[in-house]
């Protein structure tokens, strides 16, 4: 069947019509207008609405021919409206004939665009690049134009939350942003570099959405505002439970006091997670202060470290934890919560009433919070400390807004949720997921503060019907032994960070509690959420939402470079090397540490450490941080590898612990050579027969076996690599 003809004037008078009808719900924002090629070119944007034809017309000042699907341009609503507009059928039978007419319009000065997903994205994120563009743009010689449709996941036109169109839109005019990205040479646009391209087009967009100028405290007060009966936080230590309204009256009164207490910006708090943490941190923040949640698991050299380098002067605790903590190097000044109670109280009652008459903005003003906080610090935690000395990650504004929304938008929680975190504060998984993202998002939260306590903590999940779960997977091996699927019913979605998810205890837990792991990936220094995985819709499993021994697809916004660990040479996404980030989480630099920043962001780049690749479908697979690689005999081998392979040949799987860590030594010969850490009786020779027996070279196979009582890991779940090293030393010698 030949394509309909139709005259410009009709084409452009049915355009003129659709773009007055569509500025009343919608109000566009261009970008990269001035980057338009004047000929004829290819233009290629993401898919997320059925009406993203219609957005990018009104943003485009030249009129677009737009490729569809056979069914939709034959269907006997649709066919009118898509002759009309001179669009290009295409099928994959006669996809020859909608190639040679895209070629023709181009030639001819046109611009033709391809959704080149080919469907409409289901889970927000981008899908698979088809290949179908590229025998257009080389044939026809022409520029391809990125393209990205930024904030329009919220539209009733799109999939967000499970069907199209019947939700209750957000916004009266809804605001979307169009950004043509830099023209690329036909025959450099391969379907990695196009995908790279439009995740930079998406993270500049994302960088100038306005909510990102806010300030988090104003974000708190205005999330605790909404529905203030409603339980914020279950404290599973002793069963207490605060209503959003009175945690914001409280927080807001226990601000009072630090004002009139605290010169200093930062201020430290040692509390194990629960309802007084949660407490202390925003009556910190709404006092217009810095939290520092200090790790009190660290060694006294590190926490010295930490708060000579914060310069805090006075810490937050109760009584009970400080007289715990013998070793701890407390500031000057210790404001013990016991004592504040009453005082606390009482202010809080001045603050219930206010908060109960008062909009959020005016009871904002009152309490002296600002609206606007953007790129100035709001958080500083200190890394871990697992391959050196803690370093201060100053997170903005910014980056923790960013995080809190990217989170949320990819999980697209609902009222019913309840999260369970018993990750620490200091942890940076637990400080935005656990403790802000519950309060801005209007999630409940119940916490506990020892993740090693797998029989409390299924307790509590089952108890309180939690089901959203966040761990490690060195905390996942408890519940293997101590907790039953009964009690883990509830949970749809388990999701695991801060090291790579073992084959072996995926597969388990997947048996023993019918849950499937859901890998996450990211770092103190993104915020921390970087990628995730999620169930797949089910029925629908046409577009995948997870993939086996992946990280996920990045969260909204953030952009990712794979680059030559030696050279820093940009390589393509799917080869395997240095992962970089760009994105509104990204953090801007290390406390007063200029050096080391410099190390690690390059041009607004951050230096991730692993090394990592992308498949087709934008999946992130984690190949390994740099630091647990050694090279030997000039082959890199990994770490991760080894301990995997060892677990299976000698039936470690299941075990309600870790077993095995390798590490390594140097070494004159081969550079160097692998230690086996374990708690189990390994040989050396039984090491090597059953590693060679099962096919692995021999330079990977360890020289070194040491027994100890249990493998090195840091309170945030963590392999403690310096521990493992100094082990390992011991094993050499």
């Amino acid at each position: 069947m030949q394509q309909q003809k139709t005259p410009r004037f009709a084409e452009w008078l049915i355009r003129k019509i659709l773009t007055a009808i569509a500025k009343i719900p919608y109000k566009i924002t261009t970008q990269g207008l001035d980057r338009l090629p004047e000929g004829g070119f290819l233009m290629l944007p993401n898919h997320l609405t059925w009406i993203d034809a219609i957005l990018l017309q009104l943003a485009c000042p030249r009129t677009i021919r737009f490729v569809v699907w056979e069914s939709y341009y034959y269907n006997r609503i649709l066919c009118p409206f898509l002759a009309f507009i001179g669009a290009i059928p295409i099928s994959n039978t006669r996809a020859k004939d909608a190639i040679r007419t895209a070629i023709e319009h181009i030639k001819a000065g046109e611009i033709v665009c391809i959704f080149p997903e080919g469907e409409l994205s289901k889970s927000g994120a981008l899908l698979r690049i088809q290949r179908g563009y590229e025998v257009i743009a080389r044939q026809a010689k022409c520029p391809v134009v990125p393209v990205w449709l930024d904030q329009i996941w919220d539209s009733v036109f799109s999939y967000r939350g499970g069907r199209f169109f019947w939700k209750r839109p957000k916004f009266f005019r809804f605001p979307v942003t169009v950004a043509f990205g830099e023209p690329m040479d036909a025959h450099r646009a391969n379907a990695a570099a196009v995908r790279q391209r439009m995740l930079e087009v998406s993270e500049f967009c994302y960088q100038r959405r306005p909510f990102l100028k806010g300030h988090i405290a104003d974000a708190c007060l205005r999330g605790l505002k909404k529905n203030p009966g409603e339980i914020a936080i279950v404290d599973g230590h002793d069963g207490t439970s605060l209503e959003r309204g009175r945690l914001l009256a409280a927080a807001l009164s226990f601000a009072d006091i630090i004002r009139e207490n605290v010169p200093e910006k930062r201020v430290g708090i040692v509390l194990p997670s629960g309802a007084p943490a949660m407490l202390a941190n925003l009556a910190v923040l709404f006092a217009g202060k810095i939290p520092v949640n200090l790790n009190f698991t660290a060694g006294t050299a590190a926490l010295e470290s930490s708060i000579r380098k914060a310069g805090i002067g006075t810490a937050i605790t109760a009584g009970a934890v400080r007289d715990k903590l013998k070793e701890f190097p407390w500031p000057a000044y210790v404001m013990l919560l016991e004592g504040l109670r009453e005082d606390i109280k009482r202010g809080a009652v001045k603050w219930f009433l206010l908060s109960k008459v008062l909009p959020a903005g005016l009871l904002g003003r009152i309490a002296g919070i600002p609206r606007h906080g953007d790129r100035g610090e709001a958080f500083l935690l200190f890394t871990s400390g697992s391959s050196g000395e803690p370093k201060g990650v100053a997170l903005t504004h910014r980056n923790l807004l960013a995080n809190t929304r990217q989170f949320g938008d990819m999980l697209d929680l609902g009222a019913s949720d309840v999260i369970f975190g018993a990750l620490p504060f200091f942890h940076s998984f637990g400080a935005t997921v656990c403790l802000l993202f519950p309060i801005i998002g209007g999630v409940r939260v119940v916490t506990y503060p020892n993740p090693l306590d797998a029989a409390k903590c299924a307790a509590l999940i089952a108890r309180h019907s939690a089901t959203i779960m966040l761990a490690t997977p060195t905390f996942l091996r408890g519940y293997l032994k101590r907790a039953t699927r009964e009690q883990l019913a509830s949970v749809r979605l388990l999701v695991t960070g801060a090291e790579k998810l073992p084959h072996e205890l995926s597969e388990v837990f997947l048996e023993k509690f019918g849950i499937e792991i859901m890998q996450g990936y990211g770092l103190t220094e993104t915020s921390p959420a970087a990628s995730f995985n999620l169930p797949n819709r089910v029925p629908d499993v046409i577009q995948a939402s997870n993939r086996r021994d992946s990280a996920g697809r990045l969260v909204g916004g953030l952009a990712a470079q794979i680059r030559d660990p030696e050279t820093g040479a940009i390589l393509t996404l799917h080869e395997k090397g240095m992962l970089w980030f760009k994105g509104a989480n990204v953090f801007d630099g290390y406390l007063d540490d200029p050096a080391r920043t410099a190390e690690v962001i390059q041009d607004g780049w951050f230096r991730t450490g692993d090394l990592a690749r992308f498949d087709e479908d934008g999946f992130l697979f984690i190949e390994g941080r740099m630091s647990r690689f050694s090279k030997i005999g000039g082959e890199m081998v990994p770490h991760e590898t080894v301990e995997a392979r060892i677990v299976e040949t000698f039936g470690f799987s299941g075990e309600g612990e870790r077993v095995i860590a390798i590490s390594s030594v140097p070494d004159e010969a081969k550079g160097e050579s692998l230690v086996v850490l374990t708690t189990r009786e390994i040989t050396q020779n039984d090491l090597r027969e059953k590693l060679s027996a099962a096919g692995m070279p021999n330079l990977w196979i360890p020289r070194h076996i040491l027994r100890i009582p249990q493998i090195p890991v840091l309170a945030s779940g963590k392999l403690d690599i310096q521990g493992c090293t100094e082990l390992a030393k011991q094993a050499a010698k």
